[in-house]
């Protein structure tokens, strides 16, 4: 297995996005976009334009913390992104897991899925074996800038 170090651009400066992506190129593999509606978590972020003019060769990972992510994909897709990421809190179903997954996949992107910190790991069971990514989150989803959950090593390891 190996170890990635992926950085989010939820903190970044948007003034200066473009400088700050370039200053973390060389230091990470892969770019993290956080993408919020508003409804599956409070507050509102970056859709596809910020990504359509990031000029950046680092794979793209879509974190999706939106209500609806099958309702999502299609715009992401069209951007070529490396990867996209939906909650396991808002795709409850294996059938309709299973469905966004394949759609991901044929996109031409890897799925993964995503488990809140007070989330138990048995939520994924059913496509744990199935899928590219899980993403154990040790914040919760929606805000940027809080302390790191320790408790969630346990999960991890």
């Amino acid at each position: 297995m190996k170890t990635l170090i992926t950085a989010s651009i939820l903190s970044a400066n948007l003034a200066h996005l473009q400088e700050e992506v370039d200053t973390v190129a060389s230091a990470v593999d892969w770019l993290q976009v956080d993408v919020m509606d508003g409804h599956f978590v409070p507050n509102l972020s970056f859709g596809a334009p910020v990504i359509k003019n990031l000029k950046t060769t680092l794979p793209i990972d879509v974190h999706l913390m939106v209500e609806n992510p099958a309702d999502r994909i299609a715009e992401f897709l069209a951007l070529n992104v490396a990867h996209i990421t939906f909650h396991a809190e808002t795709v409850k179903e294996t059938s309709a897991r299973r469905a966004l997954m394949e759609a991901i996949r044929r996109g031409g992107a890897t799925a993964g899925i995503a488990i809140n910190p007070e989330t138990d790991l048995s939520a994924i069971d059913d496509v744990v074996e199935d899928i590219d990514l899980v993403l154990i989150m040790s914040v919760h989803p929606g805000f940027g800038g809080q302390d790191f959950i320790a408790d969630v090593l346990t999960k991890v390891r």
